[in-house]
């Protein structure tokens, strides 16, 4: 079996966080799915787990971070350049809040950032593999 990861995130509304990701292109997966969480699949390797608030804390007595604070990026990749924007700017119209960050634009590498309505940080990035430059290339030997 492949190694999977999956993200779990508090949510508030967890009907509209559903649409927000549907919308950026996540699929739902409803055999992990119910009234108190959703499986969101965006490859057969990562899954993103949207949580109650009370579901969540079945998992942990931490302390849920208010949406204006950063407890994880989350970096995915996208096939395009114009995927990242798509991504971005589908997440301003969608609630949540896009362009958090500036723009990177590396030639070889672009990747804009957004906040889903809960404050989750996420940076979709697209990078062409064949055109890493050179010095960054040595630096992996």
């Amino acid at each position: 079996m492949s190694r999977m990861i999956f993200v779990n995130l508090p949510v508030v509304d967890l009907k509209s966080s559903l649409t927000f990701y549907e919308a950026l292109g996540f699929k739902n997966n409803p055999q992990f799915s119910d009234d108190t969480a959703a499986c969101m699949v965006w490859s057969e390797t990562i899954h993103v787990m949207l949580l109650t608030h009370d579901k969540w804390r079945t998992f942990t007595t931490r302390p849920i971070p208010p949406t204006t604070f950063s407890e994880v990026a989350l970096c995915i990749s996208c096939d395009s350049r114009e995927m990242v924007d798509e991504m971005t700017e589908g997440a301003g119209r969608q609630g949540g809040a896009a362009d958090i960050n500036p723009v990177q634009d590396h030639g070889f590498m672009y990747c804009r950032s957004f906040t889903d309505p809960d404050g989750h940080v996420w940076e979709p990035m697209w990078m062409d593999m064949s055109a890493i430059p050179t010095e960054l290339s040595a630096k992996k030997e």
